[in-house]
């Protein structure tokens, strides 16, 4: 799986609105800085976010983004679908859509299922359990587990 920039700019910026759920809202400048992102790419995810009900935001001198829901109830599947769409396609397709031909033919249950997997973790952490540090206990057990960590 690809992780684009945006896909993970817009996470982050989320976490950080939900770290500070309780001081108001938050400047973008003041997110730009904390995680190293362009300020007008960040202000083009924000508004994504903001358009898919996730952040929402005030102009002025006391304006600046907060997150639209607890953060307990955003999970990083819906920041990632708000800016880049469904979880997994095959050229722009749902799995389920996809069909093969011959030696193949079962490939789109190979599709369908690994989308299920992303699923099962990008479905189950939420921006408050990040920005606490405590992570669900089975994506503690997938990320400890040294297999895990190896780039094949």
């Amino acid at each position: 799986m690809r992780l684009s920039a945006k896909a993970d700019y817009a996470v982050r910026a989320a976490v950080e609105l939900a770290a500070a759920a309780d001081d108001g809202p938050v400047k973008g400048e003041a997110i730009a800085t904390a995680q190293g992102i362009s300020l007008k790419f960040l202000e083009n995810i924000l508004s994504e976010l903001r358009h898919s009900g996730i952040v929402a935001s005030r102009r002025g001198a006391d304006g600046g983004y907060w997150l639209a829901r607890p953060a307990e109830e955003i999970t990083v599947a819906d920041v990632m679908r708000a800016v880049e769409g469904p979880l997994a396609s095959v050229r722009g397709e749902a799995p389920e859509r996809v069909s093969y031909d011959g030696a193949a033919t079962a490939l789109p249950r190979v599709w369908i299922a690994l989308r299920s997997n992303l699923r099962a973790v990008l479905e189950t952490v939420t921006l408050a359990d990040i920005a606490s540090g405590e992570l669900p206990a089975g994506i503690e057990r997938l990320a400890a587990d040294p297999e895990s960590w190896l780039t094949r």
